[in-house]
């Protein structure tokens, strides 16, 4: 298993990358098939901000879904150690999930297409100039955001379209405990409905369907 660390607006030493491998090299018990684990570290100037100024995201990437985590702390080895337990807990739940569920069906293991939220909401910043300049208020294009104010208000709206693949609903939950959010959205392949999966407590999930018919009056 590959590790890659960098940082951004932050120097990472050989003694801190040596640290991650070790501390991330219990992750394969759970993902023995992951290739590269990534390991992104952000320095936060900001003085207001110290109490996080340091942030550690982790990527595991293997031949099914992108798993993610991140945290921030007052330093880059406290981070590290609550991004860990973090990516740690998403994929023992995921482990048992796998574990449990129809012993010797396979169909976690094709590959998926993951919407991870913060990471999708991240990727915005750098589109912030060019959505801003555009006269649309629907977006039409995949991975094209659009911004417009609400009214006279000073509500701002900002749209981006992604492509969506259809999938199952066990499917849908599997990695959405994957990217460790409390919500994903999706398109049931058994009845193509736009639908919203997200956690209550426990290993309680909840199925929000939209039904698409539009009726003309």
């Amino acid at each position: 298993m590959e590790f890659v660390v960098k940082g951004r607006n932050a120097e990472v030493s050989d003694k801190f990358r040596a640290h991650v491998e070790e501390k991330l090299a219990k992750i394969e018990l759970f993902a023995p098939r992951a290739q590269r684990v990534d390991v992104e570290v952000t320095h936060e100037p900001n003085p207001a901000q110290a109490e996080i100024s340091e942030k550690i995201e982790i990527t595991v990437r293997d031949k099914g879904p992108v798993v993610r985590a991140e945290a921030a702390a007052s330093d880059r080895y406290g981070a590290l150690d609550l991004a860990t337990q973090k990516l740690v807990e998403q994929l023992r739940r995921a482990h048992e999930r796998q574990k449990n569920h129809h012993k010797g069906n396979n169909k976690w293991e094709r590959d998926g297409h993951s919407l991870d939220i913060e990471a999708l909401l991240a990727s915005l910043k750098a589109e912030e100039e060019e959505a801003t300049a555009r006269d649309e208020t629907v977006p039409t294009e995949p991975g094209v955001a659009v911004e417009t104010q609400l009214g006279d208000s000073p509500v701002t709206l900002r749209q981006k379209l992604y492509e969506a693949h259809p999938m199952t609903v066990d499917q849908a939950v599997y990695e959405m405990e994957l990217v460790g959010h409390p919500f994903y959205l999706f398109i049931d392949s058994e009845t193509m409905q736009p639908c919203a999966a997200y956690r209550r407590h426990g290993w309680t999930y909840g199925i929000i369907r939209l039904d698409a018919t539009v009726n003309e009056s």
